[in-house]
């Protein structure tokens, strides 16, 4: 069973909001001008997903993998068992994914939870070029898949929300499949300064926590290397759903990943009582690490974009 949705999914769904809005558009004119003729409007033909499919071929390979990790069942049952049940149980997968039920109740008076929301599935950014025609993006190949290795400090892609092992599947109706590292950032250089789109899918297996300090300003959990190794029992942490084995991403939706624990330490101190922290299984970002540049981590956007 897949993990995510399809990119043709996401296509289909935009097309046929297309033809919905199009139509109703054609309908309330033709009311507006000669109400008698109402009746008369064509439908337009709203095409299913097999039919697209029929008609546009594949748009991009299976997500089943994430740069060369098979994301199977028995792999998850192997190597991350906690995760196990939740997939065995998902019988649809929607853009919240299929892991969604194992995220903990969450505050939408948070703004750290707005900021570290995160979708567990397939998204459209819209990039523009800074001052200087740079986007603050560098990818890298693995696999036939492109992904985010490095997000520039207050860029224009920090900006939109690309993150550190975020796929590229797409920039302004190019597949990049299959593309080098270089053909994608030639891509990026040829782009039209304002109005890029791209396509991303999400990190697997990432999840926001909402977790509130106690008396003494805990909220119950220790890290090493930005790893957590060690829960408090019955603390916020604890009942919230946060998990040892689990890397640090985001504190509050500010991104931590290449910080050292001092830093990221001070980041969980700051603020309100209200903690949000985004994590993704240590297995998974050991690989993402094993795979792509660790030297660039240090580089990394830290910077919280303005809401």
């Amino acid at each position: 069973m897949a993990l995510y949705p399809s990119l043709e999914d996401m296509k289909v769904d935009q097309m046929m909001k297309a033809q919905l809005q199009s139509e109703y558009s054609e309908y309330a004119s033709q009311m507006n001008t000669t109400p008698s003729r109402a009746s008369e409007v064509p439908s337009a033909p709203i095409l299913n997903r097999q039919e697209y499919a029929e008609i546009s071929g594949p748009l991009y390979p299976a997500l089943a993998d994430y740069m060369g990790l098979e994301l199977t069942a028995e792999m998850i049952e192997a190597n991350m068992p906690e995760y196990s049940i939740a997939v065995r149980q998902s019988t649809e997968i929607t853009t919240s994914g299929p892991i969604a039920g194992m995220t903990a109740p969450l505050s939408g008076d948070s703004l750290g939870l707005q900021r570290a929301q995160v979708s567990h599935g397939i998204r459209e950014l819209t990039l523009c070029k800074d001052k200087d025609g740079k986007i603050g993006l560098r990818v890298h190949s693995i696999n036939s898949g492109i992904f985010v290795c490095l997000v520039s400090p207050n860029s224009p892609a920090a900006l939109a929300g690309l993150r550190f092992g975020d796929q590229i599947l797409d920039i302004n109706s190019t597949s990049v499949a299959g593309f080098t590292m270089d053909q994608v950032h030639k891509l990026l250089r040829n782009a039209p300064i304002n109005g890029i789109k791209v396509i991303v899918r999400d990190r697997p297996f990432e999840r926001t926590v909402t977790m509130h300090r106690d008396s003494s300003g805990q909220i119950g959990f220790q890290f090493k290397e930005g790893k957590i190794i060690a829960l408090v029992k019955d603390s916020s942490a604890a009942r919230n759903g946060l998990l040892t084995d689990h890397q640090i991403l985001e504190i509050n939706g500010k991104n931590v990943v290449g910080l050292k624990d001092k830093e990221i330490a001070a980041e969980i101190s700051q603020g309100s009582d209200v903690v949000t922290i985004t994590v993704i299984p240590s297995y998974i970002y050991d690989h993402m690490i094993k795979k792509m540049s660790s030297s660039l981590l240090k580089l990394m956007d830290h910077s919280v974009a303005n809401l």
